[in-house]
């Protein structure tokens, strides 16, 4: 590992053939030695290429070859999982487009490793990659269930669904050991607080009996992202999340259950799975979903460059393509963050992917009624020191 140059720029650009026609290239000729993807054996089952240095960080460390086969002793990438002492659990935003003003997120990092995850950038504000580091060097929140249960409790707190897994995935792999969501369902349980849960792993099936139990009193919901039905492309781009068919199967146990269930088709990749949205609503719908939503693929700050290494090394000839279209829907940008259309893209391609979901939607029966949550049985919890009640 080989200190760059002061010269060498902070985030090496992806090299590729050619840019979407009339796009300026951003790739400059000054530094072809740089070369930032990680060997393969080194990142097996992970989904990011490289593990360029947060945008915060005064340096930039690239790997080499310099002729002593240094390379060869590199280990692979590992899982490491530390801990996140952070004194308060639920987060709040002010975001307008939006359904939830508060959210919990026990781990930061993914070890899913989609590569498109919007939530990869945080982890530079850790001093972290949000490339190979994002998916490989987690932190968990072991004390998040007792500080959930301290911010109930608070004499000015007023309860509103909590979202779950909105950033990183609540049930990814360390969750089966940690179990701190599970924690965190048993306080919202006993405080009949509601709570709206989105994830990409059938490890969610495993809490179905404190899920069912809150859906009997409209306490809780689930959304699964479904984002391919084609296993080789769900692999090479959500590497470790569940696959297609376990997330149906999911689906279907926490429907059959009484849970109400949602199929996100998110994010939507033109030319890539847009194809797919209606095979993927029918199958959901016969897995007993009654309600869907999509994303359009967003790429905030190093997600863009993440997603563009990911798709020249998996689909190089749908690399113009694929750009193109984005761009089409985004204003002429690979990314446009206004409020309102972050979601669903702008342009006459955004608008024939809206329209293919409506139509398919209602011809299979979908969002005729959406599932309500209910703050009418929320009991705040007894903080330590509270006096009992004489009746």
């Amino acid at each position: 590992m080989s200190r760059a140059s002061s010269r060498a720029l902070k985030h090496p650009p992806v090299t590729a053939p050619s840019e979407p026609a009339g796009a300026p290239s951003d790739i400059p000729a000054a530094f072809p030695e740089i070369a930032v993807a990680i060997d393969r054996e080194r990142r097996r089952g992970r989904g990011a290429q490289s593990n360029a240095s947060g945008r915060f960080e005064a340096e930039a460390r690239v790997a080499f070859d310099d002729g002593w086969q240094s390379l060869d002793e590199l280990p692979p990438f590992k899982t490491t999982v530390g801990l996140d002492t952070s004194r308060k659990v639920i987060t709040r935003n002010e975001s307008p487009d939006i359904g939830f003003d508060r959210s919990i997120n026990p781990y930061r990092g993914c070890e899913h490793g989609c590569v498109y995850c919007f939530a990869r950038p945080t982890h530079a504000y850790l001093g972290l990659s949000p490339g190979l580091d994002f998916e490989s060097k987690l932190f968990a929140k072991p004390e998040a269930p007792a500080l959930l249960e301290k911010e109930l409790a608070a004499p000015g707190y007023e309860p509103r669904m909590i979202a779950i897994g909105t950033n990183t995935d609540p049930y990814q792999p360390i969750e089966r050991e940690r179990k701190i969501m599970r924690g965190i369902l048993e306080v919202l349980e006993r405080a009949g607080h509601p709570v709206g849960i989105v994830t990409k792993s059938a490890l969610v099936t495993r809490d179905i009996d404190i899920l069912a139990r809150m859906a009997k009193r409209s306490l809780a919901k689930v959304a699964i992202s479904v984002t391919s039905l084609d296993a080789k492309l769900a692999r090479s781009m959500e590497p470790r999340a569940s696959t297609p068919p376990k997330r149906l199967e999911a689906l279907k146990q926490l429907s059959d259950a009484g849970i109400p269930t949602t199929v996100m088709v998110a994010p939507v990749i033109p030319a890539l799975n847009d194809s797919e949205i209606e095979r993927i609503l029918d199958a959901a719908a016969h897995a007993g979903v009654k309600e869907a939503s999509y994303v359009l693929l967003r790429l905030p700050l190093e997600v863009r460059d993440l997603f563009r290494e990911w798709l020249m090394a998996n689909y190089p000839d749908r690399y113009r393509h694929v750009f193109t279209l984005i761009r089409d829907m985004r204003g002429g940008r690979d990314y446009d963050s206004k409020w309102g259309e972050r979601m669903k893209g702008t342009g006459p391609m955004a608008w024939t992917i809206g329209r293919r979901f409506e139509i398919a939607c209602d011809r299979l029966g979908l969002n005729k009624r959406r599932a309500k949550l209910t703050t009418d049985h929320f009991a705040r919890p007894k903080r330590n020191g509270d006096q009992l009640s004489l009746f």
